[in-house]
């Protein structure tokens, strides 16, 4: 049976991957044309997302990449960017400046 649920009722819902990772909380919806198109998540002090981000808001998530909403918001790992890439980059940039 399917469950419907309102959407202020997801309004700060916690987010978490599909793999358990804690990402952050729902700030709003991104609406088009009577759909959801996404999500608008904030990162918070103790979320991957901010660990991934550092100084940045949120991201917006697209609806397509959520699996479950009931009392959290469970996203696919796809929406997660990549810690290891991001800190990769760093240090290639770092070592390119040091030249």
């Amino acid at each position: 049976m399917l469950k419907t649920k309102k959407i202020n009722d997801v309004f700060d819902m916690e987010v978490f991957t599909d793999d358990g990772n804690y990402f952050g909380d729902v700030e709003e919806a991104v609406l088009s044309t009577n759909k959801i198109f996404g999500w608008r998540v904030r990162a918070t002090k103790r979320s991957y997302l901010n660990k991934v981000l550092g100084g940045a808001k949120g991201v917006i998530v697209p609806h397509q990449l959520v699996k479950s909403i009931g009392d959290i918001m469970i996203i696919s790992k796809a929406a997660v960017p990549s810690y290891e890439d991001e800190t990769r980059h760093l240090k290639y940039q770092l070592r390119w400046n040091k030249q």
